[in-house]
């Protein structure tokens, strides 16, 4: 039984510093492809903020797709007449670590 504590307390650690990766990565990411030029982490911009859209797509099962589309094509309307720039640069994995971040509340820790 113990051991079976320790491997569930070593798969928390591991999963908790995980969690800190991705949420160091998903800011960096979103840092170096210009996302901060027009959203903010928990203020409006140009464009919502991260948290905003978190609240908005909670729940959403379909939002993972439909974000990293948006961030690769851009789009309008969602938020209002200002309209999103493409991103098609961007590599599929950056997009879907970007999205996956600001799902989770664009944390910052």
């Amino acid at each position: 039984m113990f051991l079976f504590m320790r491997s569930g307390l070593a798969a928390a650690v591991l999963m908790g510093a995980a969690a800190s990766a991705s949420a160091a990565d998903g800011m960096t990411i979103a840092r170096g492809n210009a996302c901060m030029g027009c959203h903010a982490v928990d203020r409006k911009l140009v464009g919502p903020s991260f948290q905003q859209i978190a609240e908005k797509y909670k729940g959403d099962a379909q939002a993972p797709a439909k974000l990293a589309l948006k961030v690769k094509k851009g789009g309008a309307g969602v938020w209002g007449s200002i309209p999103m720039p493409s991103h098609p640069a961007m590599n599929d994995a950056d997009v879907k670590t970007v999205v996956a971040w600001v799902l989770a509340g664009a944390p910052t820790k």
